[in-house]
C-alpha cells in the first residue's frame, strides 16, 4: 500500500535509531538506554527536548541504574535542566531515583531479568509500572514498542496518540486499546512494507498523532 510506505518513510524512523541505541542484539546496556529514554518521553515534553536531554545523560556517562543513583537528585536536576526539562526537572529527578532504586533492589538493575521473571505480557507491564509511580501506561508502551520481536513478552497496547492517528487514517475503528492493537496487527499483515517492521508503523502513527493533537490545540 503506497500511502503506508510513504507514511513510514516520512515519520517511521525508530527513536532508538535516532539516538544511536542498538536494540537489535538484545544487549542489556542498550535496553537500559532505551528505558531511560522512555522515562524521559513519559513527560509531556517535545521530542527535540527528550533527544537533547538523553544526549546530556550520554555526555556525562550517566547511562546505568547505578550511575543515575550515584549522580543524586541535584545532579539529575542539572542534567535535566541542561536538556530543557526546566518545568519537569524536580519531578523527573525524583522519579528516576525511585525507579532506579527499585530496579536495583528487585532485579539487580537488570531489565532483562525483569522480563525473564514476568509470567506474561501483562505481568511484564505490571512489573515495569511497579518500579515507580511515575511509570504509567504511556511510558510502558513507549518502552515495549521498540522491543517487539526482541522480548518475547513485549506486546504493549498502543498509546492514545497512536489510536487517534490510526482512526484518522481509517486504519482501525476500535478505540479500546487491546482491540485496536489487534486491528493494527491485522492491517500490517496485509500491508507490510519491505524492509520495515510493525514498530516503524507504530512510530509513524505516534508522530502523526502528535501532529494531530497539536493542530487540535491550536484550533481552541
Amino acid at each position: 500500500m503506497k500511502d503506508v510506505a510513504l507514511l513510514i518513510e516520512k515519520l517511521g524512523q525508530r527513536y532508538s535509531d535516532i539516538l544511536g541505541i542498538n536494540l537489535k542484539e538484545g544487549d542489556e546496556k542498550e535496553i537500559f538506554k532505551w528505558f531511560l529514554t522512555s522515562v524521559l518521553f513519559g513527560a509531556p515534553i517535545n521530542e527535540t527536548s527528550v533527544i537533547k536531554t538523553y544526549k546530556c545523560f550520554e555526555k556525562r556517562k550517566v547511562l546505568m541504574p547505578e550511575s543515575i543513583v550515584k549522580t543524586g537528585w541535584q545532579g539529575l536536576v542539572d542534567i535535566l535542566d541542561e536538556g530543557g526539562y526546566a518545568r519537569y526537572d524536580f519531578k523527573t529527578s525524583t522519579k528516576l531515583l525511585e525507579v532506579m532504586g527499585n530496579l536495583i533492589a528487585n532485579y539487580e538493575g537488570n531489565l532483562s531479568l525483569l522480563h525473564d521473571q514476568a509470567s506474561s505480557s501483562s505481568d511484564l507491564e505490571k512489573r515495569l509500572k511497579e518500579l515507580g509511580k511515575g511509570i504509567g501506561d504511556v511510558t510502558v508502551s513507549i518502552f515495549l514498542r521498540e522491543l517487539r520481536g526482541l522480548w518475547e513478552k513485549a506486546d504493549a497496547k498502543p498509546t492514545p496518540l497512536v489510536i487517534l492517528a490510526a482512526k484518522k487514517l481509517g486504519i482501525i475503528r476500535e478505540e479500546n486499546s487491546e482491540k485496536a492493537l489487534e486491528e493494527l496487527k491485522s492491517f500490517w499483515r496485509k500491508n507490510k512494507v519491505a524492509g520495515k517492521t510493525f514498530v516503524n508503523l507504530e512510530t509513524a502513527l505516534l508522530r502523526f498523532g502528535k501532529d494531530l493533537r497539536r493542530k487540535e490545540k491550536h484550533k481552541k
